[in-house]
């Protein structure tokens, strides 16, 4: 999994209050300013928080709760929470009677070069987070639950896993469904709540449960950013002060190609070119996409739609960052 985003929710969100069953999209249609992070519940308002390892554990917890006729929303996280997965949390708590959240930095969604080892872990930090936000249960399995000796079955989604990050971290979607799937076997939950900044995951996340009828119905919730528009993510503690402020080249990317859409241009490929170039001349970014696809598909499309999503990749120092943008022509 890739970890949520967080700041203010962003205006532009993936569907609008649409549920459509195993697999389905949805969103919020609210706009929420968050200039400081979710309050925490009252003391006297919060369930006694569970922590648990083991698969069957979660799992029979979870049952119970759906036995006392309980609707349970999950949350899968990477830890390192902020209040973009705060946000999820609150999503959650409000739809549903029970909040699962998983914390598991996941090893096979990591390529040879990345930050599998530096990624952060502050459990304890995490576990008070999801205390004050009213969590009931979090899931914290080891490698060795998820992943035990003689493993060897992996998840394929097949197209749209393909393209964009797919190219740019070969093996990288396989490891993600594949923990998305094992984790919703564990947690078997009515809802799971992703970002819109994963723009990716979650279409192949919702892939996923259509081909393979996962009872789970997916909730994908509104990209959470920073005042000055950067999309928050767990790697942003990697940047010092000047990439932080050269990281905002891809929020500017992406609003330009929308500003260039509502000005009438309907030349994509020239609006793909300006996209790039705002990465590109940006100092300590190296641009790896800049581009507008299907908000289903994913494919690169060749003239203007009604719908289109911006999506953006690039190296800001040593960190690799991505962004997205729905855009309505």
């Amino acid at each position: 999994m890739a970890d949520a985003s967080g700041g203010f929710i962003s205006p532009e969100f993936v569907g609008r209050d649409r549920i459509c069953g195993p697999g389905s999209l949805y969103t919020t249609s609210r706009h929420l300013l968050l200039e400081t992070p979710v309050p925490p519940l009252a003391a006297d308002r919060r369930p006694p928080l569970v922590v648990t390892e083991q698969i069957n554990q979660t799992r029979q917890i979870v049952w119970q709760a759906q036995r006392r006729g309980s609707k349970v929303g999950f949350v899968p996280t990477m830890g390192a929470l902020h209040v973009g997965h705060l946000s999820l949390i609150q999503a959650a708590r409000e739809e549903c009677d029970f909040v699962v959240v998983s914390i598991f930095v996941n090893p096979t969604q990591f390529g040879p070069q990345e930050d599998l080892t530096k990624y952060p872990r502050p459990l304890a930090h995490d576990l008070k987070l999801c205390e004050e936000a009213g969590v009931n249960v979090v899931f914290h399995p080891t490698v060795e639950t998820m992943y035990p000796t003689g493993f060897q079955t992996f998840v394929e989604v097949g197209e749209v896993s393909e393209v964009l990050e797919g190219k740019c971290r070969p093996g990288h979607f396989r490891g993600v469904a594949t923990v998305v799937l094992k984790l919703f076997h564990a947690v078997p939950a009515d809802f799971a709540y992703f970002g819109q900044k994963d723009y990716q995951q979650q279409a192949i996340i919702r892939q996923m449960c259509r081909d393979l009828d996962v009872p789970i119905e997916i909730r994908v919730c509104p990209t959470v950013r920073e005042p000055d528009g950067l999309a928050l993510s767990s790697r942003n503690v990697y940047l010092n002060s000047e990439e932080r402020r050269s990281a905002l080249a891809l929020h500017r990317s992406l609003q330009l190609a929308k500003k260039l859409i509502s000005a009438g241009h309907t030349d994509l490929t020239a609006i793909r070119a300006e996209m790039f170039a705002e990465l590109t001349k940006t100092p300590r970014v190296r641009a790896e996409y800049a581009t507008l696809i299907h908000p289903e598909t994913l494919e690169e499309v060749p003239e203007l739609q009604p719908r289109l999503v911006g999506v953006v990749a690039a190296r800001v120092g040593a960190t690799r960052l991505i962004d997205n943008l729905i855009i309505e022509a």
